[in-house]
């Protein structure tokens, strides 16, 4: 499979591919158990939990494939890569908060 990214340049999907499966499953099992906790229907929390995963792919697909470096770019400076670690460490620790909240 050859993914582009918004310069033309080759990148490796497999960051992308491994986000999106992990977006899927985070969405779409735990999303319809905590939409009926809050008293929505099946339908309405399996459409919300739809939607949750399309903008998390979406969200995934501009990251980590649009504005994606080159491969032959080279590894990106310490700093840079220490603010992403945060960052996703911030929104994970924020998902996990998220899906607890059903149980107070």
């Amino acid at each position: 499979m050859r993914i582009h990214n918004k310069h033309g340049d080759r990148i490796d999907p497999v960051p992308f591919v491994v986000t999106v499966g992990l977006a899927f499953m985070l969405a779409l099992s735990f999303g319809p158990i905590y939409g009926l906790a809050y008293g929505l229907t099946l339908t309405t929390s399996l459409a919300l939990s739809t939607l949750a995963f399309a903008g998390a792919a979406a969200l995934a697909y501009d990251q980590l494939v649009r504005a994606a470096p080159a491969i032959d770019a080279g590894p990106l400076p310490p700093g840079p890569r220490f603010e992403r670690l945060l960052y996703a460490a911030l929104g994970l620790g924020v998902v996990l908060v998220a899906l607890t909240l059903p149980l107070l």
